[in-house]
């Protein structure tokens, strides 16, 4: 009962309506500016590079940019090895077989390294999931702009998010003291774990983009990343229940999210519209976030779906299938990993007892 009422719950707001249109502007100007240039192809490195402003959500100024100019610069150098990957796999000429199980690998240290570096920069939101997201999206592209061209868009878009994440402080009022953060180490029980939770990425993500990819082989199903996205979620939480909870909410509001993308698409908007869509799914995700989990779900599903269309249009039969499919198996995967070292520590239990020490 308190799994579902979870999902029904919304915690209080804390200035979200801020963070919700810093962001928004952030994905809009860019992906804008983009389309007037008639340039959309590069439009998913400005819609990773925007994911800069997520970060440091209501911290000071001097704080927030010291935040937010580590996650740009860890997002630019998972954008570029992404990019990278997608050239290699071209030029060695593998197999589209071989080109997924690279890819698999390749995302699945990406999900590990980038969780400890998160974990040791103290960065909220935590985990990798956005890293393992660009890195698969953009190394799984063909054909894409030139290399050069490719991380101009995403360096501008990381400082465009640099630059709005501190405009509020030309506002009145808002002039707080510019005190710069000291580094604070990681304690010792907070690297172990850094480290166990890094395992637990390398673990789901992995084996979500095994399954992911066995499943698609046997169904039809692309987009094998999709799971590996959706075996991290419940990886972040403070209590058992809690990363359940995130799973089972990742479910429901991917079902609900298609749904209203199924609407959108009906509509057949213009490039231009699709931006505009794109920004107010921003928003909507920034919004509820930190609130409610579900709800966001409702709003990221059509913002990832629609900017993955701007760059490689598929059939959106296709991509709502596909969405749903591989969300289930990594949303099951994470709840797995989550539940097995308990029931691992129950079963050993068990066995430590032996009928002659119950007297």
């Amino acid at each position: 009962m308190k799994l579902l009422a979870d999902m029904f719950t919304i915690a209080p707001g804390n200035k979200d309506h801020r963070v919700a249109f810093r962001c928004a502007v952030g994905v809009f100007v860019p992906l804008i500016t983009l389309m007037l240039l008639g340039r959309l192809d590069l439009a998913i490195f400005a819609s990773f590079g925007a994911f800069t402003g997520i970060y440091g959500r209501n911290e000071p100024h001097a704080r927030r940019l010291t935040l937010q100019v580590r996650a740009g610069g860890l997002m630019l150098l998972v954008m570029f090895l992404a990019a990278l990957t997608a050239r290699v796999d071209a030029l060695a000429r593998l197999s589209a077989e071989g080109t997924t199980w690279v890819l698999v690998g390749a995302t699945t240290v990406v999900a590990g390294a980038c969780s400890l570096v998160v974990a040791r920069w103290r960065l909220r939101p935590s985990g990798s999931l956005f890293h393992i997201f660009a890195f698969a999206a953009i190394a799984s592209i063909p054909n894409q702009p030139p290399l050069w061209q490719c991380m101009l868009v995403a360096v501008l878009t990381v400082a465009f998010s640099l630059l709005l994440g501190q405009s509020s402080r030309v506002a009145l009022g808002r002039q707080a003291p510019w005190v710069s953060p000291k580094p604070v180490s990681l304690t010792p029980a907070e690297e172990r774990a850094a480290w166990q939770e890094s395992a637990g990425y390398l673990v789901a993500a992995g084996l979500a983009g095994t399954l992911g990819t066995l499943a698609g082989a046997w169904l039809g199903v692309g987009h094998n990343y999709w799971a590996m996205v959706a075996a991290v979620v419940p990886l972040v939480g403070h209590t058992t229940r809690h990363r359940v909870s995130r799973g089972l909410q990742r479910i429901a509001g991917t079902a609900l999210g298609l749904v209203l993308l199924a609407g959108i698409l009906l509509l057949q908007p213009t490039p231009w519209q699709t931006v505009l869509v794109i920004a107010a799914c921003q928003f909507g995700a920034e919004m509820f976030i930190a609130r409610q989990y579900m709800l966001a779900q409702v709003f990221v599903t059509p913002l990832a779906l629609t900017s993955t269309l701007l760059v490689a249009p598929v059939p959106p039969g296709i991509l709502l299938r596909d969405r749903i499919v591989e969300t289930v198996i990594g949303a099951a995967v994470g709840i797995a990993v989550v539940l097995a070292p308990g029931a691992w520590r129950r079963l050993r239990s068990r066995r430590g007892i032996s009928p002659g020490r119950r007297s």
